[in-house]
């Protein structure tokens, strides 16, 4: 402790379970910082954000100003990927606190005799700290130091630079800082690619894309299919597992015991005589192959996702190979998965208590290494829940030091906490309850949970409204307008989204039985004949939807998310902007896809820097009709047999330079 230092710092935000764990951006975000800093007596502060991306030796500067009651606020823009330490420093300002006092005694008309020598004594330690200060600046700083020590100059001469604003910002350029207190930790933000914060996933099982029926499916049917993803507007294309499937207690149809011959099996029964997590399953093509995938889809604006599944089939080569990976019944035999009442016979998961645990974390990690070298970039994480976290944190920051583009995806239905952690030990998006909430209040509440706490900071949400292992039960029930409503509710509460394509597409909704949210003939189990060319499709909605999000950058963030009242319990209303407000969303959707319903909803203009009376455009970016709203509450209807949502482009009223008005 130096008890010249008299400044204290507090409460620097954002930070993750004080600091224990990064805070999450994206490159080119504007990272603020605040943080409460005071001191003894009235003296004026200064305060600055200091920031490095990791490996760097030297850290830069970023000033911060005060805000209200002892708040203070900074900061700088992500420039680079990987992880970027910061920290608050702040002192008493020798000069600011002069020139407050000074300007205080010439409005009161006190003699300041004295306190212009002092202004000198403060300016020339200023040169001697800035010895490579421009000469013009030094040259203006001598200046005032002669004035303020001249005996034969008038007052009014020697006043004239206080009150103008030259020297002031002169020397606020070059802070002298004295008896600064430096906060004694730093935190950390891990800066990823702008895709970790904006993705349209697009979900299909290879297998079943071939043009003929009941043949399997390749890469190169793949590729064929790759203009259909990219017609809808999805970015990302994410396939289930692509490894061998194992034979031993292979699963059949509808998730039966005994495979008939020639079923395929469970892309999640991974691992044969002919490979595991580092080979491809044969009826799907080469490596050269998926890589040709790969290259295709980039062609297209689109990567691909692969699913990680770290789990063994009974006939994993890593079964022989570490039998020490896998947990033993006093039999001896190896413990196959359950989630009682289910039991998963085609199923072996690793043992993460194994003596033998450095090597088996070496060769997880390896796995994900192995197709990073192959082009992939995405991976959708199997139930990362049930593996060790620490083993995620070491994995995925080893990873992101040399590959720090990499995007991993947490397929996660667990308890919030347990999702949350996995975020934090470096999971970039995370699986959400959105699948199972349905009604205003839940999905306001959740929401809010997502985007109003410190969750925030490190829990990036990616809606789906189905799965392969989910068919919930609203859609099992519903028409074509739920299915509507499910996918623009995720596509735009959310900016990262995603559908398990084919059966969202075709509105695949009927269950294995009734009270069970699984799909009856589930694709898990068999290869499927899809008709994409059905009238019943909503690709034209789908590709609408992902369009708007494309074009429109407040859907590509989700922090900006409020919800606003409407007078009817049917109805929820929610608005979207981009940062600095120049893009402004405001949608309505209808929670029943049945009956018509219509509201009062409120649009708080000040909250987007709008006024009262003054006219402004609001444009249905779906049906392409304009309103011209006046007013905080405004009247809409929806009819599901029409459209069972609105998204309207909120276009405000400002003057032209010409003095005419027109809407932006």
């Amino acid at each position: 402790m130096n008890g010249q230092q008299r400044v204290f710092i507090e409460k620097i935000k954002p930070q993750v379970n004080g600091g224990q764990f990064p805070v999450k951006r994206v490159i080119g975000d504007h990272f603020k910082v605040t943080a409460d800093i005071y001191c003894d007596s009235h003296d004026v502060l200064s305060a600055e954000v200091l920031y490095k991306y990791r490996g760097e030796a030297d850290w830069q500067r970023s000033p911060m100003e005060y805000v209200l009651n002892d708040n203070w606020k900074g900061g700088f823009i992500l420039s680079g990927l990987g992880d970027c330490l910061y920290t608050v420093h702040a002192w008493v300002d020798a000069f600011k606190t002069w020139h407050h006092d000074i300007l205080k005694k010439i409005d009161a008309s006190v003699d300041i005799h004295i306190d212009l020598q002092m202004g000198a004594i403060i300016i020339r330690q200023t040169l001697d700290a800035y010895p490579h200060m421009a000469q013009e600046e030094k040259n203006y700083l001598e200046t005032i130091i002669e004035k303020f020590n001249s005996g034969a100059l008038l007052l009014e001469n020697k006043i004239e630079p206080i009150i103008s604003t030259k020297l002031y910002q002169s020397m606020v350029r070059f802070p002298l800082r004295n008896y600064v207190t430096r906060f004694d930790q730093s935190f950390e933000v891990s800066v990823e690619r702008k895709k970790a914060n904006f993705s349209s996933w697009y979900e299909a099982f290879p297998r079943s894309l071939s043009p003929e029926k009941g043949i399997h499916g390749t890469f190169k049917d793949c590729v064929n299919f790759l203009p259909h993803v990219a017609q809808m507007g999805f970015d990302v294309f994410y396939l289930p597992p692509i490894h061998p499937i194992g034979e031993t207690k292979r699963k059949g149809k509808n998730n039966s015991v005994e495979a008939n011959p020639g079923e395929p099996g469970s892309p999640w029964a991974i691992g044969n005589k002919k490979g595991g997590h580092k080979s491809i399953h044969p009826e799907l093509g080469t490596m050269e192959d998926f890589q040709q995938l790969i290259q295709k889809a980039a062609e297209q604006g689109i990567e691909i996702a692969m699913d990680i599944a770290f789990q063994c089939s009974p006939d994993h080569p890593y079964v022989k190979a570490h039998p020490q990976w896998f947990r033993h019944r006093p039999d001896g035999s190896v413990q196959h998965a359950e989630n009682p009442p289910k039991k998963y016979e085609d199923i072996y998961p690793l043992n993460f208590e194994t003596e033998d645990w450095e090597k088996l974390w070496e060769e997880l990690k390896s796995v994900f290494l192995f197709w990073i070298d192959k082009g992939v970039k995405i991976f959708r994480v199997d139930n990362p829940h049930t593996k060790s976290f620490a083993f995620w944190g070491w994995a995925i920051q080893g990873i992101k030091k040399e590959h720090p583009d990499v995007i991993f995806l947490a397929e996660a239905f667990t308890r919030p906490k347990v999702m949350y952690n996995l975020a934090k030990q470096g999971f970039t998006q995370s699986y959400t309850y959105f699948t199972w909430r349905n009604t205003k209040y839940d999905l306001e509440t959740y929401c809010q949970a997502l985007v109003n706490t410190e969750a925030r900071e490190f829990f990036r949400p990616n809606f789906w409204p189905n799965t392969p292992d989910i068919l919930p039960e609203f859609l099992q029930v519903t028409n074509k307008a739920g299915y509507i409503q499910r996918i623009t509710l995720a596509a735009t509460l959310s900016s990262n989204y995603g559908i398990y394509g084919p059966a969202f597409e075709l509105m695949e909704n009927q269950p294995v039985k009734p009270g069970k949210e699984e799909y009856l003939n589930s694709e898990k189990f068999e290869i499927k004949d899809w008709d994409f060319d059905n009238p019943k499709s909503l690709k034209k909605f789908i590709s609408r939807i992902n369009t708007i999000r494309k074009e429109n950058k407040a859907l590509q963030n989700t922090h900006s998310l409020k919800f606003h009242d409407i007078d009817n319990s049917a109805l929820i209303c929610f608005s979207k902007t981009s940062d600095d407000l120049s893009n402004i969303i405001l949608v309505v959707v209808s929670l029943d896809p049945h009956h018509t319903h219509s509201g009062w909803l409120r649009f708080p203009l000040g909250d987007f820097e709008m006024e009262n009376h003054v006219p402004y455009q609001v444009h249905d970016l779906i049906s392409g009709a304009y309103y011209l709203w006046n007013d905080e509450y405004n009247f809409v209807e929806i009819n599901p047999g029409i459209m069972p949502v609105h998204i309207f482009k909120v276009r405000r009223k400002v003057r032209s330079e010409r003095d005419f008005d027109y809407f932006m």
